[in-house]
């Protein structure tokens, strides 16, 4: 048995198995991803949660970082930050800004988030971006 990717070994039972596949592409379109160099972080975010969340990628200086902590329930504090514009399911995910458009949430239940203070970047004040590895960052930066 043939596939596109080539020959298929038949598995110990004799019968074909799955060729062996890597993620696809709509699965490594799908996530927001955060990148830290020595200079600056940055929130990748997924096209979908761009449009949805009305919000672009966030690029700031280290040196404009501050007041980095682990938040363990970011959703409660995306919560009850009041009233927000972007995707909002209430109790389980949120890509969005405040009215004022001071404080940036890519948050999701039950996934730990690093908040930030920023300064110099514009109307923006803290952002607060869930991530499994939210202990170790909030340690890369300062926290």
């Amino acid at each position: 048995m043939s596939s596109p990717h080539g020959r298929v070994r038949p598995a110990a039972s004799g019968q074909p198995s799955a060729p062996a596949r890597g993620p696809s592409p709509a699965a490594t379109l799908s996530r927001m991803r955060v990148e830290v160099s020595e200079d600056s972080v940055r929130v990748r975010l997924a096209v979908w949660q761009k449009v949805l969340g009305l919000l672009g990628n966030i690029d700031v200086a280290r040196a404009d970082l501050s007041d980095v902590h682990v938040v363990e329930e970011p959703v409660r504090v995306a919560m009850e930050a009041g009233v927000k514009v972007g995707l909002r399911l209430p109790w389980l995910y949120y890509v969005a800004r405040t009215i004022r458009l001071d404080q940036a949430f890519v948050v999701r239940r039950g996934v730990p988030a690093v908040s930030f203070a920023v300064r110099n970047h514009g109307a923006l004040r803290r952002v607060l971006v869930s991530t499994r590895d939210a202990p170790e960052l909030a340690r890369r930066l300062g926290g």
